[in-house]
């Protein structure tokens, strides 16, 4: 049965696949039944509700430090970089987080001045400096993302192993999708590539071929 149209803010019907002609024809490709497309109705519900709240709880953290999204991202990364013993340099910084380094710079620059990272001599290259974040910052910091990670942790430690696995392979699979460039797609009359790719996020494998399946079965024990 059909989502109805408007079912309050959530916004499931949206997610039904059933109500767009792309993904309405891979139900019956995939022989799914009523309760099978409302399950992953639900499924997507849950992972926007978690796209949101993520967001949520990011930009809180941030707020709580005064920080921008690329400072956070940096004072995130020293810390689990230098946990280890790892002296931690400003073009390791700009590699993770893909900016170039006279905008790497003017961050660091910028974080130094609101006390929250120090820059000192580094141990073995007289060349570089070694980044490192304050005590201050650090508190502050554990307080705010570290909370919110343990929290989330927990979640993860408290479902079982097969349960932990088979998200693995919902997200990683999502994760794996290829970009489409639709324009190009659509011109070339390709529109079974991100029809295969949906039913098997949401179904498991049924359909595909044996050898896809297969494929598929070996790089998730990669």
């Amino acid at each position: 049965m059909l989502q109805p149209p408007i079912d309050g803010p959530d916004g499931r019907a949206l997610l039904d696949p059933r109500r767009y002609d792309a993904s309405a024809a891979l139900v019956g490709e995939f022989g799914l039944t009523d309760a099978d497309v409302d399950e992953i109705v639900e499924l997507f519900h849950a992972l926007r509700r978690w796209h949101s709240a993520s967001e949520e709880h990011t930009e809180a953290s941030r707020r709580h430090m005064k920080l921008g999204e690329n400072d956070m991202r940096a004072i995130r990364y020293i810390m689990a970089v230098t946990r280890d013993g790892t002296v931690v340099t400003s073009t390791m910084i700009a590699e993770h987080l893909g900016i170039t380094g006279p905008s790497v710079t003017k961050m660091l620059d910028r974080l130094e001045r609101a006390g929250h990272i120090r820059r000192e001599p580094h141990p073995t290259d007289r060349r570089a400096l070694s980044i490192v974040v304050t005590p201050e910052s650090s508190r502050s910091a554990t307080a705010s993302v570290g909370r919110d990670h343990a929290r989330r942790f927990a979640i993860a430690a408290e479902m079982s192993s097969e349960e932990r696995q088979a998200a693995t392979r919902f997200l990683r699979a999502l994760a794996d999708l290829p970009v489409l460039e639709h324009d190009r797609a659509a011109a070339g009359g390709d529109a079974g590539g991100g029809g295969a790719s949906a039913g098997d996020a949401g179904s498991g494998g049924r359909g595909r071929p044996r050898s896809e399946s297969a494929a598929a079965s070996d790089a998730d024990a990669d």
